[in-house]
């Protein structure tokens, strides 16, 4: 059972942690010089790949790094340092950018590592936090990520180091990003399968497509009515006119309302309910718009229209499937 006088402690070593990897993040814009620049200078102009290596934990940061990079329009690979030496340098290519991350760039894989990257003649650019180390010694590049101390009260294991270790990862990796132009189009090409790439390439026909679209004409009966919205399973149908054209919506709630309202039900058609001034969307907009304006107006569905022709629907459940909201 979580005590008041734990659950003190417990908040107390939180708010210790925040402050000194904060205070660690802060000094951090200091550091950003001539190398930093010329590092994504590096980065841009090379028709290779970003290599990025690190053992333990650095190892890790490199991957999101890597990551990153990808998904942002930088070529990047991970080579663990370990592997290197046994058979992953060649990965490496002529043309490739190194970056190698170490807090200390004395452990024995980086002391290991290292000549044999230069060997190779690429450019190699040391992520380091200590700038007298055989990696910095070594290094075309630094760049400082020297933290005053880590958050563990021991000062041993990695937590202010490695933040200022992905802090500086993104900075590169947002500095390219805008050198580039890297427009939220390009960002859906590598997205296409997430929340993300869906909220800049997912539309509202697209979603109304996934559904055959309810529909009844102006003179259908109640029962023909109920049918169509039951079967569709949208807790809607639109109503068309003689010409095909939309006009209007019914919904299960205007069903409810009228049987509340009425106790006479026979000879009812489509038109007698109808919504005649429903909510419409054009295909084209985009399925994350429809989020906010669906949850503003308080509906479930919102009609679309291709070419001002009635197209579908859209379910505030579509939405939530795609993970939009």
């Amino acid at each position: 059972m979580l005590t008041p006088e734990n659950r003190n402690r417990i908040l107390s070593y939180a708010h210790e942690a925040f402050s000194i990897e904060l205070a660690s993040l802060a000094a951090m814009p200091e550091r950003l010089d001539d190398a930093f620049a010329t590092a994504v200078d590096w980065m841009l102009g090379t028709s290779g790949r970003v290599v990025f290596t690190g053992i333990g934990k650095s190892a890790i940061i490199a991957q999101k790094i890597v990551a990153t990079m990808n998904s942002t329009g930088t070529p990047a690979l991970f080579m663990h340092a370990a592997d290197a030496i046994h058979g992953d340098l060649g990965m490496i290519q002529p043309a490739d950018v190194l970056v190698a991350i170490s807090k200390s760039g004395n452990t024995p894989e980086i002391k290991v590592l290292v000549p044999l990257l230069k060997r190779q003649g690429n450019r190699l650019i040391a992520m380091v936090g200590n700038l007298n180390s055989e990696l910095a010694h070594a290094a075309d590049l630094i760049l400082d990520t020297t933290v005053e101390r880590e958050a563990c009260p021991h000062n041993l294991a990695p937590t202010s180091s490695t933040t200022a270790q992905l802090l500086m990862g993104d900075a590169l990796a947002v500095a390219l990003l805008r050198m580039k132009e890297f427009s939220s189009e390009d960002f859906s090409k590598y997205h296409p399968g997430g929340a993300l790439g869906k909220q800049l390439y997912l539309r509202a026909g697209q979603l109304a497509r996934q559904h055959e679209a309810p529909r009844v004409a102006e003179d259908a009966p109640l029962k023909e009515v109920i049918a169509e919205i039951s079967g569709r399973r949208l807790g809607a149908t639109a109503v068309l006119d003689a010409s095909g054209a939309l006009a209007g919506i019914i919904t299960d709630g205007d069903i409810r309302r009228m049987l509340e309202q009425r106790s006479d039900i026979a000879g009812i058609q489509a038109s007698d309910i109808m919504n005649p001034n429903p909510r419409t969307v054009d295909g084209h907009v985009l399925a994350v718009q429809l989020v906010s304006l669906m949850q503003d107006l308080k509906i479930s569905q919102i009609v679309v229209t291709d070419a001002g022709k009635y197209a579908g629907m859209v379910h505030i459940h579509d939405l939530n499937r795609e993970g939009l909201l």
